[in-house]
């Protein structure tokens, strides 16, 4: 079954874009990429940029609205994303805890719906 880890944190927490502590903590990044790729898990995955970044589109009565911002007002923000194929649950908590920004952030484990049975 398919899971998406979500990424989360707040702006202030871990490490600070450009700064050397950034540049360490990939490393681990990419060994934790490596880890799901050798065990065949791996499906996909991005880092995302700063949620300065974000911009949202609402329709709204026939009127597109667009905003500055991500979608909601939180005290953390999505930062990135995998989506890894494992047997259960329990698989996919056991590779959310090895994420290399736990410590610091969130990861929100969902299973991905399965729309080719309503594919024509």
């Amino acid at each position: 079954m398919q899971y998406m880890l979500l990424l989360t944190s707040a702006p202030d927490a871990g490490p600070q874009p450009g700064s050397p502590e950034e540049a360490a903590e990939m490393g681990e990044w990419f060994a934790y990429d490596d880890m799901l790729k050798e065990a065949g898990v791996y499906v996909g995955g991005e880092a995302l940029q700063p949620v300065d970044t974000a911009t949202t589109v609402r329709v709204r009565d026939g009127g597109t609205v667009v905003t500055d911002g991500p979608f909601a007002e939180t005290k953390e923000y999505l930062g990135g994303y995998y989506v890894i194929d494992v047997d259960d649950l329990d698989a996919a908590i056991s590779y959310a805890e090895k994420v290399p920004n736990i410590g610091y952030g969130s990861v929100e484990i969902r299973a991905i719906f399965d729309v080719t049975a309503f594919a024509g």
